[in-house]
């Protein structure tokens, strides 16, 4: 069986996964671009066991999306990865080639920026990051293309301030970081990126500015957070974790599949559907 013969395969992986919307936004974007051939399900997949998953890989496969804890674990297993991907040690998105090559990326990064752009946000003069893990360096690398000045990354403790200055130097960012006791001074930033767990930041919704700039929330489950609801009631325009996740869906989507542009509104009313569906 060769790959043109084939159905097509996609996934995402990772651990834990049922919680992933992923299956919902690329299952609607086949349906809208006449894929009726090609097939997006969910796996299982820690880090002892990509290696092993990778290895039974047929040529019927043209992608996968990856979450955590595999971002990093999977560079090694590829044969090339983007300057992107490299440039936060992170991929989220592998592509298999004709010929049998695997080629990552992160379209993470650029989805956050595309995110940013459908609000009106082309670039600001200074940003506030609520945080210090993963999606926090992701964001200071699309902060590395839109923010003009000082970036503030409000962390928990020293070794996490010191990880975010190392990421800001690598970037060509400059960070500066403060300790989270006084995150409440981030939501006067022009852009206020908020990258903690749900509930971390709930305490900070009575701190709210009179009139708050943008705040980009990267959860979406459960939605709104409380510091989302009330940023929005005090005028503030808001940037969703959805919003998010559907745009760099939209990449995978292009990458994988060949064809652009990907259904971003059918995209995104999947991804709606699918969390109405959890609340009910």
């Amino acid at each position: 069986m060769t790959r043109s013969d084939s159905k097509r395969r996609a996934a995402v992986l990772g651990s834990p996964i049922a919680h992933s919307l992923s299956p919902a936004l690329h299952r609607a974007a086949y349906t809208a671009l006449g894929l009726d051939d090609w097939s997006y399900d969910r796996f299982e997949v820690d880090e002892e066991a990509l290696a092993e998953f990778f290895g039974k890989l047929g040529p019927e496969w043209a992608g996968l999306s990856l979450t955590m804890p595999l971002k990093r674990a999977v560079i090694p297993l590829l044969d090339e990865i983007s300057e992107t991907a490299a440039s936060v040690e992170a991929v989220n998105t592998v592509v298999f080639t004709e010929d049998g090559r695997s080629l990552g990326d992160n379209t993470d990064i650029p989805g956050m920026i595309a995110a940013l752009r459908e609000r009106g946000i082309e670039q600001v003069d200074a940003a506030a990051i609520l945080g210090a893990g993963a999606t926090a360096s992701s964001a200071l690398a699309a902060l590395a293309r839109i923010c003009t000045g000082e970036v503030v990354a409000y962390v928990r403790s020293e070794a996490r301030a010191a990880e975010m200055r190392q990421w800001g130097e690598r970037l060509d960012v400059d960070v500066r970081t403060a300790d989270w006791a006084d995150a409440a001074q981030a939501l006067g930033a022009p852009l206020v990126i908020a990258t903690t767990p749900a509930g971390t930041t709930d305490a900070l919704a009575a701190h709210i500015p009179e009139r708050p700039a943008t705040l980009f929330d990267v959860l979406y489950d459960p939605w709104p957070t409380a510091l989302a609801a009330r940023w929005s009631a005090c005028g503030g325009a808001v940037v969703s974790g959805l919003d998010l996740l559907v745009h760099q869906a939209v990449l995978q989507v292009e990458q994988m599949t060949g064809r652009a542009p990907a259904p971003l509104d059918v995209m995104r009313k999947a991804g709606e559907h699918a969390l109405a569906g959890r609340e009910a």
